[in-house]
């Protein structure tokens, strides 16, 4: 892996300057309709990683129009999940499409692997991503939901921290109208960790994720980007 390259997968949000006081109380009703959409799209999804499994294991390319549709569904997602509860980033409301939206404030692409390893692909979308798949159980709450199943539901258990700062978020927004831009940045970098582990166990990169938070609403420039731009001229004397 190189580590100056950016990573194939780009998640990126612009937090609207105007947010609605309540209209975050009443998004699930009105995401329902994507929400039902999503469920069979992510039905479709897993089938059809399960074929790209297959031709990457006899030809080491992913097919494109399974990967252009994986894309559109994990777009799709980010574009609700901004929407609503994975940041509460927009009120504007999320179109349906699998196609990218340029001028909606979230955004989601994936670099298209020109080959991936044969080798990989029997391996990282379980064994390789476990640490991976611990953290962002942390982050999404599934990591609470297996730990109560395990106790015989005598533990309660949230929708992890994205959702509980979202929800801090939320209540700062109805009584004080304004989203902390501190807490958007963690948020930020937090969905783009789950996006890019999604990313690699869904086969489209063999690049592994980064252990880190990237926050912000803008992916971080690459080193070799910064090391081309040089440093910043000095001030004439």
């Amino acid at each position: 892996m190189d580590e100056s390259s950016p990573y194939p997968l780009r998640l990126e949000g612009d937090l609207s300057p105007r947010l609605s006081r309540w209209l975050w109380l009443v998004k699930w009703f009105l995401a329902i309709p994507h929400f039902v959409v999503l469920f069979f799209l992510w039905i479709a999804f897993l089938v059809l990683s399960v074929v790209a499994l297959f031709a990457i294991l006899f030809t080491g390319r992913y097919p494109s129009g399974i990967f252009d549709f994986n894309v559109g569904v994990m777009r799709w997602t980010w574009r609700v999940g901004y929407y609503s509860y994975s940041a509460l980033g927009t009120d504007s409301y999320p179109p349906f499409t699998l196609a990218d939206v340029p001028d909606y404030p979230a955004r989601l692409s994936v670099a298209y692997p020109q080959s991936l390893s044969r080798g990989l692909v029997l391996v990282k979308w379980w064994l390789l991503a476990i640490p991976h798949y611990v953290i962002i159980g942390v982050f999404t709450g599934a990591a609470f939901a297996g730990y109560n199943e395990a106790n015989d539901g005598n533990w309660w258990y949230g929708s992890g921290l994205i959702g509980l700062l979202v929800c801090i978020a939320g209540i700062v927004l109805l009584f004080a109208g304004r989203y902390p831009r501190g807490l958007y940045d963690f948020v930020m970098g937090m969905n783009r960790w789950c996006f890019r582990v999604v990313a690699y166990a869904g086969l489209m990169t063999d690049q592994y994720p980064p252990f880190r938070l990237d926050m912000g609403d803008r992916e971080p420039p690459s080193a070799d980007a910064t090391a081309t731009a040089g440093p910043d001229p000095l001030p004439a004397s």
